[in-house]
């Protein structure tokens, strides 16, 4: 009754009636405290400095991701008796990777209302999933742990996301090109360096299979810059490819 009464007066009216509209619209309900989501959308990029302290969405993303890791986790629990701890694990892993957070925000619409440096490179596009998690954290201290639990599985989860895709879908490229390697009895390298862009730290990857360059990537974090080379690489290569490979690598020696 409440909220049917609360929700055209703060839509419409008050000075923060446009974050009212903007979370009711991505998230399906009004928040008490305002405050703790118009904080969730302040990348770190953009802090306001208050008492010399600065102030972003940062400690809000870190409860955030616990939040979505504990409530994934129950939710996997119960939805696949029958897994064991492995693949429970590497399904969760793939439900909270930063390119499916990043997905589910720009579905929302978060993507829109996120407050942040326009020297912001391409490479760092993760802030999107980051200010899901920082969302779920303003909702867990707004709303509580079991309204948070609510809508995450029936309002997102389920609406958003097939379990059987996400179960089948290959995300872990680094190992799955590492395992190809030691299969096939190649010699695969990541040389991963750090380098400054526009005035942000990322990282550079190139793979190197038995000391020839095969692919490469960029991203904010090492972890991420070595999995965008390994995807860059795309695929178990064939015998066909190996042979030539081998042909180049043998043309390079005499």
């Amino acid at each position: 009754m409440i909220d049917f009464i609360l929700r055209p007066i703060r839509r419409n009216f008050g000075r923060n009636k446009l974050y009212y509209r903007a979370i009711d619209d991505m998230f399906g309900f009004i928040p008490n405290n305002i405050e703790l989501y118009k904080l969730a959308l302040i990348h770190k990029s953009a802090s306001i400095d208050i008492d010399g302290e600065h102030i972003n969405n940062e400690r809000l993303e870190f409860l955030g991701d616990a939040v979505i890791e504990s409530i994934t986790s129950d939710y996997l629990f119960i939805e696949y008796p029958h897994y064991d701890e492995g693949k429970l694990t590497k399904l969760r892993s793939k439900l909270v990777s930063r390119q499916s957070l990043n997905a589910i925000a720009c579905e929302l619409g978060l993507n829109k209302h996120i407050i942040c440096s326009h020297s912001i490179s391409a490479t760092q596009k993760h802030l999107f999933g980051d200010a899901f998690e920082a969302m779920m954290g303003a909702i867990y201290l707004d709303q509580g742990y079991n309204f948070a639990n609510r809508l995450l599985i029936n309002n997102i989860y389920s609406k958003r996301i097939s379990l059987e895709e996400v179960d089948e879908t290959e995300t872990d490229f680094k190992s799955r090109l590492i395992e190809w390697g030691q299969k096939n009895h190649h010699t695969v390298v990541f040389r991963t360096k750090a380098n400054a862009d526009n005035n942000s730290r990322n990282f550079r990857c190139t793979i190197l299979i038995d000391n020839l360059e095969v692919g490469h990537g960029i991203g904010s974090s090492k972890k991420e810059a070595e999995q965008r080379a390994a995807q860059s690489v795309s695929h178990e290569p064939s015998d066909e490819a190996c042979a030539r490979l081998l042909d180049r690598i043998d043309k390079m020696e005499r």
